[in-house]
């Protein structure tokens, strides 16, 4: 099990928000855990010297792409990108020097998965560099795969089924529980269980993280096939429960 670090961006700032509190209206700001004085670069910076790799940004709507620009120049091979990618752009990212891209939405179509934009995307850019972000939000007994910056819910659940048939055409797959995502207030534990069951390609979990014990719960549960990343309990997101310092001695790629 590895940290996974990020950087999430909105209006061109790192930030930490509250995950379902996004919408696509540009006048209504999220709610906002942490907005950072450093720039994006700063933070990839911080993950290239201690050598963390498959760490991912996401553009949390438009006007990210100067910073998540800097943020690759800064560690370029060593970050994914997320937000807005498609088959048109998808390239120009990979130019750009991320490791992987990450999509969502584009691959979906009227709530359910669109194999032939997923097959022409992998095709293009080959499986070993796409990573699916499935975040999910639950709705009765399911998880639901949710887009459009997690308002929009399609009909797809996650379970072996899906995961199986997605992960033919990518590599990894990102998943957040969206509903805990920023709230700092405990993980998604069936989604977390759900995953851990499955263990298929390699999985990142995000999502309500607050605690060592939320981690040793990711390991449990998880059965150690997932990764995790942690936002707004970190120290260097304005959080005072997790310290980046410990979680790099303890989950880097190469820690003991």
């Amino acid at each position: 099990m590895r940290f996974r670090p990020c950087i999430d961006l909105h209006q061109g700032m790192v930030k930490q928000i509250v995950g379902s509190t996004l919408t696509d209206d540009s006048g209504q700001n999220p709610e906002t855990n942490f907005q950072a004085e450093n720039p994006s670069n700063w933070f990839a910076d911080l993950y290239r010297r201690d050598n963390l790799t498959g760490g991912h940004i996401i553009q949390l709507g438009p006007g990210n792409e100067k910073a998540a620009k800097a943020a690759l120049d800064a560690w370029p091979g060593g970050l994914q990108i997320g937000g807005g990618i498609d088959l048109d752009n998808a390239v120009s990212w990979l130019d750009a020097g991320a490791e992987a891209v990450i999509v969502t939405s584009w691959v979906f179509h009227d709530g359910v998965v669109d194999e032939g934009r997923l097959q022409s995307l992998a095709r293009k850019i080959g499986k070993q560099r796409l990573v699916l972000d499935l975040s999910c939000r639950k709705r009765a007994d399911q998880y639901l795969i949710v887009t459009n910056r997690w308002q929009t819910f399609t009909s797809e659940a996650i379970g072996p089924g899906l995961l199986d048939s997605m992960a033919r055409y990518c590599h990894e797959f990102l998943i957040h529980g969206v509903d805990v995502e920023g709230r700092c207030q405990g993980i998604e534990t069936d989604l977390v269980a759900k995953l851990g069951q499955w263990g298929g390609i390699p999985t990142t979990y995000a999502g309500g993280i607050r605690s060592m014990e939320d981690i040793e719960s990711i390991a449990t549960l998880g059965r150690g096939n997932l990764d995790f990343t942690v936002g707004s309990a970190l120290d260097i997101f304005g959080g005072s429960q997790l310290r980046y310092a410990d979680l790099v001695r303890l989950y880097a790629a190469d820690a003991p």
